[in-house]
């Protein structure tokens, strides 16, 4: 058996001049999960990030804990363009995205995001990448980081820096493995995506019958003031 363990980035820094960077609690949760992982004696034969700053700076952040891993990186796993999908949204104010206060961008959020997973037909122009677009290179990427863990002696356990988008279409897919229809993977996918605590583990399980979700969205490394969702 082999174990791929997917990530979510720590805290960002919502509403600073570059969101790509993690907060001071987001590089914390890092530390935190690194030395649970070590604790736990898990010992990875590699760990694969995303290409964008908060997966870096979360793998570093990680490592201070876990100790010297290989490090790759694969932009399959980077986050979907959140800011271009809602800026598609037909009633944002006058100043767009900036405009917004916390509260209200979540609502505008959930809207944008459901609206560009259920565009079926994929004929919009407005958003940056289409939704199965984007769920298709979240598949090949597991599928990539799967056949690493598989690859390794005996079985082992490859870790995943991603992001909330990416691990809610592996959740999905996994838990409906047949291949659902468009609107329950959207529904699906919107259900995982939304609740992804920054630096939750999502455990995925290799063997000979295929791929299988363990758990989803661990987050026992982190105390309340530590756990956080944006």
């Amino acid at each position: 058996m082999a174990i791929v363990l997917v990530v979510r980035h720590g805290q960002a820094s919502f509403g600073a001049d570059d969101y790509d960077v993690l907060s001071e609690i987001g590089w914390e949760q890092g530390r935190c999960l690194g030395a649970h992982l070590a604790a736990s004696g898990v010992r990875p034969v590699a760990v694969v990030r995303g290409g964008m700053r908060r997966h870096r700076e979360t793998a570093e952040a990680l490592l201070e804990g876990l100790g010297s891993v290989p490090v790759g990186v694969d932009e399959r796993w980077d986050e979907f363009d959140h800011l271009g999908v809602v800026a598609a949204h037909p009633d944002l104010p006058q100043g767009g995205t900036a405009a917004l206060d916390r509260r209200e961008f979540q609502r505008v959020f959930v809207e944008s995001t459901r609206r560009w997973a259920l565009d079926e037909d994929e004929s919009s122009t407005a958003f940056p990448e289409t939704f199965g677009a984007f769920a298709a290179r979240s598949r090949e990427a597991l599928a990539a980081a799967c056949e690493q863990a598989t690859e390794a002696e005996a079985g082992g356990v490859v870790v995943v820096v991603s992001s909330g988008g990416p691990i809610g279409v592996v959740a999905a897919d996994l838990v409906d493995p047949d291949g659902a229809d468009r609107a329950t993977l959207a529904r699906l996918w919107e259900r995982f995506n939304t609740v992804c605590v920054n630096s939750a583990v999502t455990r995925v399980l290799v063997g000979s019958s295929g791929r299988r979700l363990l758990t989803f969205n661990e987050h026992a490394h982190l105390d309340r003031r530590l756990t956080t969702y944006r």
